[in-house]
């Protein structure tokens, strides 16, 4: 119970803290229209298999600014997801793992 509750923390905190560093990368970018843009798909592969935890993950990456999620693997192995500020896709990826999809896991399964 302590586990999940803290969890739980770790997400609406982390989760917070992505929204308001991704809102100004993203006001950044409409501010400076000049600016190159790096976006492209990265695929996230996923450690959480339950359908809550994949569809949390899912909507908390949707719900950020400049990243939505584009599709789920058929195998459910991955999520493909587009990113408008692109410039490390593998530290991306860990960072979605890091930061989201481990306090997910914990919090669902």
């Amino acid at each position: 119970m302590i586990r999940r509750l803290w969890s739980g923390l770790v997400w609406l905190g982390t989760f917070v803290y992505q929204n308001i560093m991704a809102s100004i990368t993203v006001a950044g970018l409409v501010l400076h229209p000049r600016r190159p843009v790096h976006s492209g798909l990265i695929r996230v592969p996923l450690d959480v298999k339950s359908n809550a935890g994949i569809t949390m993950l899912a909507h908390s990456i949707t719900l950020i600014p400049g990243t939505i999620t584009v599709d789920v693997a058929p195998d459910r192995s991955y999520l493909l997801v587009h990113v408008l500020a692109l410039d490390d896709p593998e530290a991306t990826v860990d960072e979605i793992k890091r930061t989201l999809e481990r306090p997910i896991k914990g919090l669902v399964e």
